[in-house]
């Protein structure tokens, strides 16, 4: 029965996560801004809708949840699970700068060093926000050991 409670502690921290990533976009990433202010309002002509922008950014959130954020999360409590919370989420952010930079530089293709720098600092600003509550809550809910209580003398 452990290993069903442990999984429902992940499941439940990848959902706290991808939550606190989305809430992130309350401040929007300036690829969002310099899109949405590329065309006036009521230029017919515009390419994109700016809701099609905002769906954009949606998508891309989840897309950096999927393949970056749940994978440094899950290794980041397996592999810093002996050195508590600190140790794991150190663990849980490395893995994610090194899957951005991956992900960013030959998934998505970004050629230019400048906007890889600024696209990758701003994706590990939100992902170390949201990978600090998934590593949050699957320290505070893993099981203890359980202490030998002290021998009360009679």
């Amino acid at each position: 029965m452990t290993w069903l409670r442990r999984m429902a502690v992940h499941l439940g921290a990848m959902h706290l996560s991808g939550a606190l990533l989305v809430l992130t976009l309350l401040v929007p990433p300036e690829w969002v801004l310099d899109a949405y202010g590329a065309a006036p309002v009521d230029d017919p002509t515009a390419d994109v809708p700016p809701v099609m922008i905002l769906l954009g950014a949606l998508f891309g959130c989840v897309t950096f949840h999927v393949v970056v954020q749940i994978p440094a999360g899950l290794l980041g409590s397996r592999l810093g699970r002996r050195g508590g919370a600190l140790v794991s989420y150190a663990v849980a952010v490395a893995v994610a700068g090194a899957l951005t930079l991956v992900f960013l530089w030959g998934v998505v293709g970004v050629p230019d060093a400048a906007e890889l720098t600024s696209l990758w600092l701003d994706c590990m600003a939100r992902g170390a926000l949201a990978l600090a509550g998934y590593i949050g809550l699957t320290s505070a809910l893993r099981p203890r050991p359980a202490r030998p209580s002290p021998a009360v003398e009679s």
